[in-house]
C-alpha cells in the first residue's frame, strides 16, 4: 500500500455526453485552482455537439472516449484511465470552489483518513430559494441515505477516492445504467471495509437539471434510488421509495409552481 505522503496527486475524472453549455466554467474552474489537480480527465461519450471541441480548448485537459451510453461506463474508464493517487470525481456542470484540489489533498494527507472514501455536497444555483433546496438535498441524498444503508453515500458531483479503494472494488462494482452509480460504488467500499467521510465544509457550485425535466423521465429516475438499495438487498428500500422517490416527485410540483410565482411577479414588477 502506497504511503499517505505519495497520496498527493489528484486525477480529476469528468465524465461528458452532450456537455457543451456547462463544460466551459466546470474547467475554468479547474484551471482557478489554488493547486493544480495532477491530470484533468473528460470522458467524452458520445457527444454529438462541441463537448470535444471545449475539452480541447484547455491545454491541461486530456481527453478520452467511451462508446458503451451510461455514467457509469464513462467513469469505470476514467477511473482505469486516471493516473493519480487521489481520483476525484465530479460532474460536468460543477464548478469547482478554488481552494477544493488542496482541500482534498489535505484529507488524505491526514493518516486517519487512509481507508475513507470522500465526499462533499453541493449549492444549487439555478433553483429560487437555493439554501433551502441545497440544505433539504444534504438532508436527503445524505442523512437519509446513512439511515438506509448504514453508511453515507458518495454524490458523483464532488467526490474523492484513493487509486487502492477502486483497484479492491472495481471488479464488483455494477454497470446497470439505471441505478445510482455513486451509491452503488459506495455500498461496495463500505462491503470492502473502507469508511466515507461527509463533508460539508467544502460546496461546489452545481445545477439542478431534473425540475424541470418531463415528469415521466422525472419519475423514472427518482426510483433509481430506491431501485439502488433492492439489488443491493437493502429491505430499507421500501422507505427509500416513499421519501425519495414519492415525496421529493411531489415537492418538484412545489419548486415548479415557487419558479413559476417569482417569473410573474418579476414580470409584474417590469410591467410597472
Amino acid at each position: 500500500m502506497r504511503t499517505n505522503k505519495t497520496r498527493s496527486r489528484v486525477s480529476i475524472v469528468i465524465p461528458a455526453h452532450n456537455e457543451e453549455r456547462h463544460l466551459q466554467l466546470c474547467l475554468e474552474a479547474i484551471a482557478a485552482q489554488a493547486v493544480p489537480p495532477f491530470e484533468a480527465i473528460v470522458v467524452n461519450n458520445n457527444s454529438t455537439d462541441q463537448t470535444a471541441k471545449v475539452a480541447r480548448s484547455f491545454p491541461f485537459v486530456r481527453i478520452v472516449t467511451e462508446p458503451n451510453q451510461g455514467i457509469v461506463h464513462a467513469r469505470n474508464t476514467g477511473f482505469d484511465t486516471a493516473k493519480g493517487d487521489i481520483i476525484g470525481r465530479i460532474d460536468a456542470d460543477i464548478q469547482l470552489p478554488p481552494q477544493w484540489v488542496a482541500h482534498v489533498q489535505a484529507f488524505y494527507a491526514d493518516g486517519a483518513h487512509a481507508n475513507q472514501a470522500w465526499s462533499g455536497t453541493g449549492y444549487f444555483y439555478n433553483v429560487h430559494l437555493p439554501r433551502l433546496v441545497s440544505w433539504a438535498y444534504g438532508l436527503f441524498a445524505f442523512r437519509l441515505n446513512k439511515v438506509l444503508t448504514g453508511h453515507y453515500t458518495l454524490w458523483g458531483s464532488n467526490m474523492a477516492i484513493t487509486q487502492e479503494q477502486w483497484e479492491k472494488v472495481r471488479g464488483n462494482t455494477c454497470d446497470r445504467v439505471d441505478i445510482h452509480e455513486d451509491l452503488d460504488l459506495a455500498i461496495h467500499l463500505d462491503r470492502a471495509g473502507y469508511g466515507i467521510t461527509y463533508d460539508t465544509s467544502i460546496k461546489t457550485n452545481a445545477e439542478l437539471r431534473r425540475v424541470h425535466a418531463d415528469r415521466h423521465k422525472l419519475w423514472d429516475y427518482l426510483q433509481w434510488w430506491p431501485r439502488t438499495l433492492r439489488i443491493h438487498n437493502k429491505k430499507t428500500w421500501v422507505v427509500c421509495w416513499f421519501f425519495g422517490a414519492f415525496l421529493l416527485y411531489l415537492a418538484t410540483f412545489l419548486l415548479v409552481l415557487i419558479d413559476y410565482l417569482a417569473r410573474k411577479i418579476t414580470t409584474h414588477k417590469s410591467a410597472t
